[in-house]
């Protein structure tokens, strides 16, 4: 749910950026946000995200069940840097659903997250 409408009540596009940001996180994590928990870390899978991010260890955030080969470490970043991006707390900062369809579809990345 997002910052907005859990707070106030309010509904918008910006709302469903926002859950389309989880779902990325939740995808790549193999964890849900509803259910996360780490011994060593209190805190939910966005928060978790977002710290592995600013310390450079966003890698950390993958599910060990994918293996080491299965995947392109450039398109991990790319989907998790898409998820921050997605999840921030202020929605005016969040892109629209086309600016995301864009970066999916060109390779492009903005890494503008102000979590």
């Amino acid at each position: 749910m997002s910052p907005e409408y859990a707070m106030h009540g309010h509904f918008s596009v910006k709302s469903d950026v926002f859950s389309f940001g989880v779902i990325v996180l939740e995808i790549v994590s193999g964890q849900r946000n509803s259910s996360f928990y780490r011994q060593d870390d209190n805190g939910d899978l966005l928060l978790f995200a977002w710290k592995r991010w600013t310390g450079g260890r966003a890698l950390e955030l993958l599910d060990p069940s994918l293996g080491e080969s299965s995947y392109l470490e450039y398109d991990v970043v790319r989907s998790i840097n898409i998820g921050l991006l997605c999840v921030q707390e202020d929605a005016a900062a969040r892109p629209s659903m086309a600016s995301v369809l864009n970066m999916l579809n060109n390779n492009s990345m903005t890494t503008k997250s102000r979590f």
